[in-house]
């Protein structure tokens, strides 16, 4: 199969770096293609601006989804964001590795995201009307591929819990999860979270990669994250607002798991 790892760490030497490296052996010694987006390495633009169109036109204010939309369209988007593209179209999976930086993936991923997701590309596909808002939330371009998020933290697992003062790291996760993958259409796949990396030792390492392994040898059998797909009959459309027939007296992000 083919697998994207998109990693974000800006020192080769650390313990992301090491994961990474072990990741891309243990999948290509399973027979895997692997490709790497390593981010910091490829001193990645994160901005996104008018530079992303090779043949912009300034006949307004600069609108990103307008703009990115044309580009797409025309075929005139930076050769770094078209590559990006490319390997997407390319994967059957895709595991984006990073440190838990202020509560989110760090802003060199963020605008990876922003750049990569363009207009009629990640976003803005199918039909919209009173019936269908679009092909998103489990439809879209992404659909049949696999996606998972590989993170790694310092605090502690007890930090992230469901009484945790940093929150459930489910909830943390979930713009990430269900906002940035699912909503093109990836099958999400349960988080892999690394907790207090700040007091890894060797014998801890091989832990870790005895975890990231096992995950890794069921990237294509492990079930994914029960989200709800928008257009399944679950929402009001255009409304967008789940039925209240299901969760019913509950709110918060778990309403969209199926129960």
């Amino acid at each position: 199969m083919n697998i994207l790892i998109v990693y974000a760490h800006p020192e080769p030497q650390s313990l992301n770096g090491a994961l990474k490296d072990f990741a891309v052996k243990r999948l290509e010694d399973a027979g895997h293609r692997v490709e790497v987006s390593d981010l910091y390495a490829m001193n990645w633009k994160p901005q996104i601006d008018s530079a992303d169109n090779l043949a912009y036109v300034n006949d307004g204010p600069f609108n990103p989804a307008v703009d990115s939309r044309r580009a797409y369209e025309q075929g005139t988007q930076s050769q770094d964001i078209a590559t990006e593209q490319e390997k997407l179209a390319w994967a059957d999976a895709v595991i984006f590795q990073f440190p838990l930086w202020w509560f989110s993936m760090p802003a060199i991923m963020k605008g990876w995201v922003e750049r990569v997701y363009a207009y009629g590309f990640a976003y803005g596909v199918g039909e919209h009307s009173d019936s269908h808002w679009g092909d998103r939330y489990g439809e879209g371009n992404m659909a049949g591929k696999r996606a998972m998020l590989v993170v790694t933290t310092g605090g502690w697992e007890s930090h992230y819990s469901a009484r945790g003062i940093n929150g459930p790291v489910d909830d943390l996760l979930f713009p990430i999860q269900h906002g940035v993958l699912y909503y093109p259409g990836f099958d999400v796949l349960p988080p892999l979270v690394f907790y207090r990396t700040g007091k890894t030792d060797e014998a801890r390492f091989r832990q870790l990669c005895d975890t990231y392994g096992q995950r890794l040898d069921t990237l294509f059998s492990t079930p994914p994250i029960p989200y709800r797909q928008q257009n399944g009959g679950d929402y009001e459309i255009p409304a967008l607002t789940l039925k209240e027939a299901f969760a019913e007296g509950q709110r918060g992000f778990g309403i969209h798991l199926k129960e």
